[in-house]
């Protein structure tokens, strides 16, 4: 069965590329929303097995979007990895460590970077 991953991105290229790169793999179903304010109804509705969380967003920012997520119980076992152009270290020890993001995947990244990283996502879940 395929994993179901939702991408909240604000740039349609970017939430393209994730789908494109992702879907390469057929362990991977792959949907998208752009518009941050939209984000946690897709989240409910899509019902994914892991979620990709840009930060930068116009609206309501991504750690607004996180923080709607961890809120909801019925969403305590879905991943979330963060997908920024924030790459300090600082940047990764808060979404990692104080937020409690699952992962953080710093753009621009690789394609198996993406693939990867998905990958432990799933495995941090088992």
């Amino acid at each position: 069965m395929k994993k179901k991953i939702l991408v909240i991105e604000d740039d349609l290229d970017i939430a393209d590329l994730v789908k494109l790169v992702l879907e390469t793999d057929e362990m991977f179903e792959v949907d998208f929303v752009l518009d941050s304010e939209a984000a946690y109804a897709k989240v409910k509705e899509y019902r994914p097995d892991a979620i990709l969380l840009d930060l930068n967003m116009p609206k309501l920012d991504g750690w607004a979007v996180f923080r709607q997520i961890r809120g909801d119980k019925s969403f305590n076992g879905t991943p979330i990895a963060i997908l920024t152009g924030k790459s300090r270290e600082f940047d990764h020890m808060v979404g990692l460590h104080i937020m409690n993001a699952d992962a953080y995947i710093a753009k621009p990244f690789g394609k198996q970077e993406l693939i990867d990283k998905t990958y432990e996502l799933f495995k941090r879940k088992e």
